[in-house]
Parts: C-alpha cells; sequence; structure tokens
C-alpha cells in the first residue's frame, strides 16, 4: 500500500501536470471537500476536476510540482509551485501570452488511499501581477 505523501505525488503529477482527468477518481473521493473553493468551484471530485480542466485550457503547458511535504497521520502538507503560459481566460482575465510561476500549499487530508478534503493557499496576488492584472508596487 502506497503512503499518503506518494499518493499525492501521484495525484499532482498524472491528473494535475499531465492532465489525465480519467485517474482521478483512483486518488479523489467523490464527495471530496473543498475547503477554500475557487471562485464558481462547484462540489465534490466533479467541481475540483472542472477547476483543473480550466486551468489546464488557461495553461496548456500547465506543471505543477511539489517542492517538500510533510505527512502525518492522515494529512499531508505539500509545498509546491506550478508554471505556465497564459493561453486561455483564467478567473476572468484573457489570455496575455505571459508566463507565469506561482507558489502556493495544500493540506490534504486522505481516508483509505483517497483524498477526503483539501485546502490549498495559493498566490493569486502573486499570480495576478504576473498576468499584468496588477501594477507590480512602485509602478
Amino acid at each position: 500500500m502506497q503512503d499518503n505523501a506518494t499518493i499525492v505525488r501521484r495525484f499532482t503529477e498524472e491528473v494535475i501536470t499531465q492532465g489525465d482527468m480519467d485517474l482521478a477518481s483512483q486518488f479523489v473521493w467523490e464527495d471530496v471537500v473543498e475547503q477554500v473553493p475557487f471562485p464558481g468551484q462547484g462540489p465534490g471530485l466533479e467541481g475540483l476536476k472542472d477547476v483543473l480542466r480550466g486551468m489546464r485550457g488557461a495553461f496548456p503547458d500547465l506543471v505543477f510540482a511539489i517542492q517538500e511535504q510533510v505527512s502525518e497521520g492522515d494529512k499531508v502538507v505539500s509545498r509546491f509551485e506550478w508554471t505556465g503560459t497564459h493561453r486561455g481566460t483564467f478567473l476572468g482575465v484573457p489570455a496575455t501570452g505571459r508566463s507565469v510561476r506561482v507558489w502556493g500549499m495544500v493540506i490534504d487530508r486522505l481516508e483509505k488511499g483517497r483524498i477526503k478534503d483539501t485546502r490549498i493557499i495559493m498566490d493569486i496576488f502573486g499570480l495576478m501581477m504576473q498576468m499584468g492584472v496588477i501594477a507590480p508596487p512602485g509602478e
């Protein structure tokens, strides 16, 4: 049996980076709860898959990489960074063609080898600056 950190890493690589949404149910429960949902995110696994499809549509070269993890009991904390080129509308922002690098952390709680609830904290402010929506300080 795989440990929880390995399950989260595999979900990140196979579903998020490679974009294989058909594999998502192997890693995430149908009734997964997103504690901090994206604007407009629907409930459960389908809501999560919609968000991931939206990210991949907006950033088709999306690479989501875990930089470090801490795992204890049923929880896994992952510090991540993702990169991509803004080629489609994301969070209401039309494509800019700009490359972005975004950091964040996610806390996943697993039950029986699948993610049951999750909480993502991501540098949306920095993303908006990189996409040119918000001027960097001093400009």
